[in-house]
């Protein structure tokens, strides 16, 4: 046995154990592998738009200003406008480079080895991998027919559960618990588990009238809460890394803070996060054209036989009727980027995502070509 081979066995078994999360192909890959001139990125759920002309002139500024000093730990000036906005004590709002570091940051502060999660499948698979990171054991409760399978969560929610992690609307599905089910929900829960509420979607959802507000809601309930969000999706700042979040009491805050590195923002990603903030008309505009092509695309999905479920977010999520690794590999060398599911249960469903009009075209003219012969 090599040095490093018993370096490896001495690890925790979390580590060693633990799944790598499928961050889907780049286009430049793409691109290089196939040889293809034209690629459609339609795995990340990322915002074909871009970011506001406002986040230009912010990161414009910011550069010319200097980017030698450290960024301020506290983000103040976007603190302010969130809190400003949403009615929220600054105090309670937190930072994360992406919404997903604050999941892993959650998961180190509030779980600890052999502490029960409850989620469901399937799920964004880092709402897996972090709690197992932290040692703890995850329960997933399958959704039925796409949609949350309330009742059986009720079941699976014990006074051993310690953390309740949930994406609403669901990412990878799109569907979302109405206002009754998520109060139902709540109801169940105990005293002691966190409620994680991952509201990455939450710009595409809240325009439709049966979406739930989580905040009214949460705030009402008795149980300790984290609402996560993200500047990736609608405001169009995947490439920079920025998530916020909302603590249900300002002490689950300083908690996080204390674990997260503490210049988890920089600098640029503030200033482009404060000026898309305040482009709420631009993020109108975003959302609507994703509405818009997510549902043309459901139709001409449905015209060629897929059932997809229902969506409140910029993406859909169909099944295959074959091997979705398949199905993507063979979009893929045409230069179309799609997102198949390997959770046991879903082989067989791809995640797609609302890009511009062109790439949605090619997306669907590719997948009428390649799709297996039998469809």
């Amino acid at each position: 046995m090599s040095a490093a081979d018993a370096f490896i066995a001495a690890l925790r078994p979390e580590v060693r154990d633990l799944p790598a999360y499928n961050a889907g192909a780049s286009a430049e890959r793409v691109r290089e592998q196939f040889g293809v001139s034209r690629v459609a990125k339609l795995a990340s759920n990322e915002n074909p738009r871009g970011a506001s002309p406002l986040v230009r002139e912010a990161l414009q500024r910011a550069v010319e200003e200097g980017v030698a000093l450290y960024p301020d730990p506290s983000c103040s000036a976007l603190r302010e406008a969130i809190g400003a906005t949403l009615d929220v004590e600054p105090a309670r709002i937190l930072f994360g480079n992406g919404s997903e570091d604050l999941l892993s940051v959650a998961a180190q502060t509030f779980l600890s080895p052999a502490d029960e999660v409850v989620t469901v499948t399937p799920s964004f698979g880092l709402h897996v991998i972090y709690p197992q990171l932290a040692g703890a054991r995850v329960r997933a409760v399958p959704m039925r027919n796409l949609r949350f399978d309330v009742d059986a969560l009720c079941e699976a929610l014990t006074p051993r559960t310690r953390m309740l992690l949930v994406s609403n609307p669901s990412n990878p599905v799109g569907a979302a618990l109405s206002g009754d089910e998520f109060e139902r929900l709540l109801s169940a829960v105990a005293p002691g588990t966190l409620i994680v509420w991952d509201e990455a979607y939450f710009e595409y959802a809240r325009v439709d009238p049966s979406y739930a507000a989580s905040l009214p809601i949460l705030e009402q309930s008795h149980s300790p809460w984290l609402v996560l969000r993200t500047f990736s999706k609608a405001y169009g700042l995947a490439g920079l890394r920025i998530g916020y979040g909302m603590a249900s009491d300002a002490r689950l805050a300083d908690l996080m803070n204390r674990v997260r590195t503490p210049f988890n923002i920089n600098r640029l990603a503030q200033c482009a996060a404060l000026a898309a903030w305040s482009d709420t008309a631009y993020v109108a505009d975003s959302v609507q054209h994703a509405i818009r092509e997510r549902e043309r695309m459901r139709a001409a999905l449905t015209a060629m036989g897929y059932a997809c479920a229902p969506s409140l977010a910029n993406f859909l999520f169909f099944d295959a009727r074959e091997d979705a690794d398949a199905l993507a590999q063979r979009l893929m060398r045409a230069g179309v980027i799609v997102k198949p599911w390997h959770e046991p249960g879903f082989t067989r469903c791809v995640r797609v995502s609302t890009g511009s009009r062109e790439d949605n075209d090619l997306f669907i003219e590719t997948l009428g070509r390649v799709r297996s012969a039998r469809h």
